[in-house]
């Protein structure tokens, strides 16, 4: 399967039984009498050719070789499946509906195909084509699709409610006032341990980096079959949002620790210019196009990304991350995780000691001593909340946007004597809290070292 259709817990379908789809463009038929022909059994190794030549950069030997491909076998569901993950996992996206619009037929090449048209025509904000599309997938009457294309649903709906700018005072060439700016995604890049800002003043928390380092983004969770999402995204922060955030937040603070590594967590907050706003929430996974956006407008760019989704049903958590090289354009690995609220602590530690082994972590020596949490689900929720008063603090987040902290400031106060790390983020946990007004005292318990001491007096 391409790209697009690689979602949490999607497997792979059959071609469906439905009308013929309207094509987005003249559609072509290929007839054996009047175009050329190739070989059965040179058509996939011409596809790695082509796939090749994407991972390269050349989009043009790719294209060429598709054309070539598709004159003989564009009738073929696995031909244009495969055209269409590969294009998208390289972020050519256009060519994506340049070369499989004008050929696709829900009758011949069922639903995979489909699906990896509609994220092309949605990450490109072409909401009507993408209707169209969504339309026909809905067609084919397949119970195991319809919780991802109604998220898609709602995806096409955030577009077109975005492309609405509604007037102040009246219509154009009436004397009303021009159209409010509409609010936007943008994403927040943190480079540091979220409890650590603030603490700038302290030395010896972090590690001094040197060197050339290896440059890796974590980007919040997609949660691809949460329902209602953009009307949940502008309510306080709920638990599975805040987790989506969390998580990513947790593995660049690991990194962090490590001397080969420049981490960033990059978290999507919606609103206007100059005006606070509330937390985005992801229904879609990142696409290539989407990764190549945050290497582009991260300074000095990445090295790898993690992407992923997230899902809770009936009280059991489902997590999918992806590895991808950037230098390559290529998905590397793929961790997966599931646990319940009883086995949560025990399952996110063996995907903690996962990711370090895969990334050949290693601990500075130089710095706070870094350890992975003894409890990591209530390691997340205090990474959660450091991040949600940081925000609030920049004027980032509206005030109405605050959840009630206080069972969180209990578990930081709880984990505060455990080492210098669980101190620090207790530390600015309640400073930060306290800047906003609300009520939280500092623990009497701290861990007892000199670094601490120097951070409580710092702030």
């Amino acid at each position: 399967m391409g790209f697009f259709d690689r979602i949490l817990g999607s497997k792979p379908t059959t071609p469906g039984t439905a009308a013929p789809t309207p094509p987005a463009a003249p559609a072509e038929t290929v007839a054996a009498t009047d175009q050329p022909t190739m070989p059965a059994g040179n058509v996939m190794p011409r596809l790695v050719e082509a796939r090749e030549k994407l991972e390269a950069k050349d989009t043009a030997g790719a294209m060429a070789i598709y054309e070539e491909v598709l004159a003989a076998a564009g009738e073929r569901a696995d031909v244009l499946v495969t055209i269409s993950g590969d294009l998208g996992v390289n972020g050519c996206l256009r060519e994506i509906i340049e070369l499989v619009a004008p050929r696709y037929d829900a009758e011949r090449h069922g639903p995979a195909t489909g699906l990896n048209l509609l994220q092309a025509y949605i990450v490109l904000r072409q909401p009507e084509a993408a209707q169209h599309v969504l339309d026909i997938l809905f067609a084919l009457k397949r119970p195991e699709l319809e919780d991802r294309l109604h998220g898609f649903s709602n995806a096409i709906a955030d577009l077109i409610n975005a492309g609405q700018t509604p007037l102040v005072g009246g219509a154009p060439g009436a004397g009303g006032a021009p159209a409010a700016e509409p609010a936007k995604v943008n994403i927040v890049s943190i480079s540091k341990p979220i409890w650590f800002y603030g603490l700038d003043a302290v030395a010896g928390v972090l590690p001094a980096k040197q060197g050339r380092l290896r440059r890796v983004g974590f980007a919040q969770l997609a949660l691809p079959f949460l329902p209602e999402v953009e009307a949940l995204a502008a309510k306080p922060e709920e638990e599975l949002g805040r987790l989506s955030r969390a998580l990513p937040l947790w593995l660049a603070e690991t990194f962090c620790f490590s001397p080969h590594y420049a981490p960033y967590a990059a978290l999507g907050v919606m609103g206007r210019p100059g005006e606070p706003g509330h937390y985005a929430l992801m229904p879609t996974e990142w696409t290539a196009d989407n990764v190549r956006q945050l290497v582009d407008t991260t300074e000095g760019g990445l090295d790898y990304v993690f992407t992923g989704a997230l899902r809770q049903h009936s009280g059991d958590y489902e997590l999918l991350l992806r590895v991808w090289e950037v230098k390559k354009f290529r998905e590397r690995k793929q961790f997966t995780a599931r646990w319940t609220p009883a086995t949560a602590d025990a399952e996110l530690a063996k995907l903690h000691e996962q990711i370090r082994l895969f990334m050949e972590w290693s601990a500075d020596t130089t710095a706070a001593a870094y350890a992975p949490p003894v409890q990591p689900r209530a390691w997340l929720e205090v990474l959660g909340a450091s991040a949600t008063l940081f925000l609030a603090g920049k004027n980032l987040l509206a005030p109405n946007q605050l959840p009630d902290l206080a069972p969180t400031l209990q578990t930081a106060a709880s984990q505060a004597a455990t080492g210098e790390i669980p101190s620090l983020a207790c530390l600015t946990l309640v400073a930060r809290a306290q800047d906003l007004g609300l009520n939280a005292e500092t623990p009497s318990a701290l861990f007892d070292s000199p670094l601490v001491a120097q951070a409580q007096a710092s702030l």
